[in-house]
């Protein structure tokens, strides 16, 4: 496994300035967008695929252990507030459940039988991602051989150059050895989080849930997010900030509806029944 291998540059690290670990963490990172870019034709079909399933009603379903499944987890949250996504479009569990998010549990990556049961639901309509830095975390590969018996389709994330046997369709970011040897929040971490930021967020943008580049669907939960619905409104419809958090308000709090309500002149009723038979686009619903 490359991540676990020592680093050539590594060599007398613990005496280096402040700076010095700064700019060699520093140049070390700026080659991670290389191997991401190097692994786009899988990172494509991989959206294609999520894609597909979530518009055919199944999940998409992260599967990790350690830093990686923090990592999924973390994505899947932020997709209600992002993007007002349901909690059955893309879900994430992780070895060792909740505690994991936040202390080590022993002996969790392991468990082979516990990686069986945490795709307990899934049915041959979901998707299941297998995120492990090293491409061989057994409570994430008996997850993947488990979810793939019951028919749904299976991808693995790792960032070795790790191939697995019953799983052909790989996204493979190799990222090299970590500047401390093993050290997989590092390197591999940060190409994973970015990954998962292109899946999901493509898949998002492919579902209507953006236009432009506003994000139409945010739920308005508190004051920052509250400014930003009515600031999406305001510059889409070009109306006044006050106007904006009139619609805002008589929208139920949906920038989409209240944008569609201004635009068409709509009741908000009216608005949404558009957007619904527009298969939640936004601009299909403009233009019809």
């Amino acid at each position: 496994m490359i991540t676990e291998n020592l680093h050539p540059k590594s060599k007398g690290l613990d005496t280096l300035s402040t700076g010095g670990i700064f700019d060699l963490m520093s140049a070390d990172n700026r080659t991670v967008l290389k191997a991401v870019e190097a692994a786009r034709e899988p990172i494509c079909r991989a959206i294609e695929d999520a894609y597909n399933t979530i518009r055919g009603g199944g999940t998409l379903l992260y599967v990790g252990a350690g830093t990686s499944g923090r990592l999924g987890v973390l994505d899947a949250s932020e997709m209600y507030p992002t993007f007002s996504a349901p909690p059955t479009m893309i879900q994430a569990v992780i070895a060792g459940g909740a505690d994991a998010l936040t202390t080590p549990v022993e002996g969790a990556e392991d468990d082979v039988l516990a990686g069986c049961e945490a795709v307990k639901l899934i049915t041959s309509n979901d998707m299941v991602l297998g995120i492990t830095a090293s491409g061989t975390a057994p409570y994430v590969l008996s997850a993947l051989k488990e979810a793939k018996r019951r028919g749904a389709k299976i991808w693995l994330l790792t960032c070795n150059d790790y191939k697995c046997d019953f799983c052909p369709d790989s996204i493979n970011v190799v990222t090299g050895p970590e500047l401390i040897a093993g050290s997989t929040r590092l390197k591999a971490g940060t190409a994973t989080k970015i990954v998962l930021n292109m899946i999901s967020t493509s898949v998002m943008i492919k579902l209507g849930r953006v236009y432009d580049g506003y994000m139409v669907d945010v739920v308005p939960s508190n004051e920052k997010l509250k400014k930003r619905a009515v600031k999406i409104v305001s510059e889409i419809t070009n109306c006044s900030v006050e106007r904006a958090k009139e619609l805002i308000s008589a929208s139920g709090g949906n920038p989409k509806t209240a944008i569609l309500m201004e635009m068409k002149k709509l009741t908000k009723d009216e608005a949404k029944a558009a957007i619904d038979n527009s298969g939640g686009s936004l601009r299909a619903a403009l233009k019809s």
